[in-house]
């Protein structure tokens, strides 16, 4: 993440345990750089195991909404969150770092509290405040509706969004918090995180540089090692077709596409795979034609007369119809037998 270029990495949650504290430490000693900040819930306790990890600052999150409110604090007023959160934040800046402010379960909560939170968060010294759409139940509209509504009664504080992926919206609704004035987004690589997931990073990455030319000063073709990486650590396979690194997103099989492609690649691509570090695919099946069978032997160093490509063409399409795959072994051995 550092290669790529991040701004700031969350490390972990040192209340977790004393092995996820050694990790952080260890993380710290890299001296990338990314500022390092860890999470923590309101408590001093939490916030000295991240002063011990030497790190450069915090998440601090505490639950705002009614529901939160009523069963998880076992009917607590709005104030009495309040103040555990004034105090954390207050604890959090006497001792130099870095603070973020996230009101879990924001868009649960009714705008006139999340304003009240927010500002005494500003006051206390948080330098970030985050909406955190913590089931995922945002649209659009109720984030760039949110966003406006505390930039209007912020002075200094930048504003954050967290997105969760419960209706697969986590994106847009990042999109449209950046596009209303926060400066700031929760992001996990491929996507990864409870229930759903979060914000995918390479998404959003790729969206505001292709779709939105936002000039972000990032290594991109880190990306797909990146995503990979996670991949392995994680155990959480993408999907074929995850956007933007997944091995069909830049893969060409039906013959009217592949003609194209040849010819001028952004035809039937949103960028080119190079931007990030990857190839594109032919594929051959059913829908191929001659030009695209033709390419994939040349790439192989077989050339072969018209006769004999259509004959290779017919023989691709009726395996691929029995469900075989054709792979360059295959396609060597076909147009061997031809």
């Amino acid at each position: 993440m550092d290669e790529l270029g991040i701004k700031q990495i969350e490390a972990g949650f040192p209340a977790v345990s004393k092995n996820e504290q050694e990790i952080i430490k260890e993380i710290v000693k890299e001296n990338l750089n990314a500022d390092i900040l860890v999470l923590c819930r309101a408590k001093k306790e939490d916030i000295d195991k991240a002063i011990d990890c030497n790190v450069d600052g915090i998440i601090t999150f505490i639950a705002t909404s009614p529901l939160h409110l009523k069963y998880k604090f076992g009917n607590k007023k709005i104030d009495d969150i309040l103040d555990m959160a004034i105090s954390a934040i207050e604890y959090a800046k006497e001792h130099g770092l870095y603070v973020a402010f996230s009101a879990e379960d924001a868009t649960r909560t009714p705008i006139e509290d999340l304003i009240k939170v927010h500002k005494r968060a500003e006051e206390a010294g948080a330098d970030r405040v985050h909406i955190a759409d913590t089931v995922g139940v945002a649209t659009p509209q109720s984030m760039e509706f949110i966003v406006k509504k505390l930039k209007e009664n912020l002075n200094k504080a930048y504003i954050g969004v967290h997105c969760h992926n419960d209706f697969n919206l986590a994106l847009i609704n990042s999109i449209y918090g950046l596009i209303s004035g926060a400066k700031a987004v929760s992001t996990t690589v491929n996507g990864i995180g409870e229930r759903a997931g979060n914000t995918a990073l390479e998404e959003l990455i790729m969206a505001l540089v292709v779709l939105y030319d936002v000039k972000l000063d990032l290594n991109l073709e880190v990306l797909p090692e990146l995503c990979k990486m996670v991949e392995e650590y994680t155990k959480i396979k993408n999907p074929r077709n995850k956007p933007i690194v997944g091995e069909l997103v830049f893969s060409h099989e039906s013959g009217i596409h592949v003609d194209a492609v040849l010819n001028n690649p952004l035809t039937y691509e949103p960028f080119l795979p190079e931007k990030i570090g990857l190839k594109r695919n032919i594929i051959l099946g059913k829908h191929s034609g001659k030009r695209a069978v033709k390419y994939k032997l040349e790439l192989l160093g077989i050339k072969v007369d018209d006769n004999k490509l259509e004959k290779i063409v017919k023989k691709i399409k009726e395996l691929r119809e029995k469900g075989e795959s054709i792979d360059d072994k295959k396609l060597i051995e076909i147009a061997n037998n031809i």
